[in-house]
């Protein structure tokens, strides 16, 4: 998995977490509510400054955004 995919991923769980729509992630980030969607979909690559932003605003580090973490996989039933 790519970082741009980690971060995407993570970036998704913490906004969830958090409880915050796209919208108001945007709005406390100080950034458009399209580019937070963008990056959840792995379209873009964040800049440093605003991967800083949104960790402030989620209240986590800005490491833990880009943190790979083990994938789950879900095994048929037999």
């Amino acid at each position: 998995m790519e970082i741009r995919e980690v971060f995407a991923r993570n970036l998704k769980a913490a906004r969830q977490a958090k409880g915050l729509s796209q919208e108001e992630l945007a709005f406390e980030a100080g950034i458009d509510r399209t580019y937070i969607s963008s990056l959840e979909r792995s379209v873009y690559n964040a800049s440093i400054d605003v991967v800083d932003r949104l960790a402030t605003v989620l209240g986590v580090e800005a490491s833990e955004l880009l943190k790979r973490r083990p994938e789950t996989k879900i095994e048929p039933l037999r």
